[in-house]
């Protein structure tokens, strides 16, 4: 794998990390929440430029697996998506940003509408996302 194919599998990981985050932060995942993620992801991941025809699968197999394992907290993997972020900006363009908050947002409302830990999470993640579109 090259640099830039690594790099690419750790973003689909970290996005994976994110939408786990936002799927559980209330400290449970409905199934529901798992379909209509796993659904979001295959309707807008990966943007059209992207040539890493498994990137997909990536992002769905590091959400469903941490949905499995339930080992991580929310917190955890939304701080290691942070993480990737910052050592990695030159990634996160305009388009890419407005992407993560649609399917963040998406992710949320999936059932019965943003709660009070999603929309705080939501929120951050906003702000964060901002923070490199300068």
């Amino acid at each position: 794998m090259n640099t830039d194919e690594n790099i690419t599998f750790q973003f689909n990981q970290s996005l994976g990390q994110l939408f786990y985050a936002v799927a559980s932060a209330d400290n449970t995942v409905r199934d529901e929440e798992v379909i209509g993620t796993e659904k979001l992801i295959k309707n807008y991941w990966p943007p059209k430029e992207s040539s890493i025809t498994n990137s997909k699968n990536t992002i769905v197999n590091t959400f469903t697996n941490l949905c499995k394992d339930k080992e991580r907290s929310a917190e955890d993997c939304y701080n290691s998506f942070i993480d990737f972020k910052k050592q990695n900006e030159f990634i996160f363009t305009d388009q890419i940003r407005m992407l993560i908050l649609k399917t963040a947002r998406e992710i949320a409302v999936s059932f019965s509408g943003i709660n009070k830990s999603e929309l705080i999470l939501l929120g951050t993640l906003n702000i964060e996302l901002k923070k490199g579109s300068l």
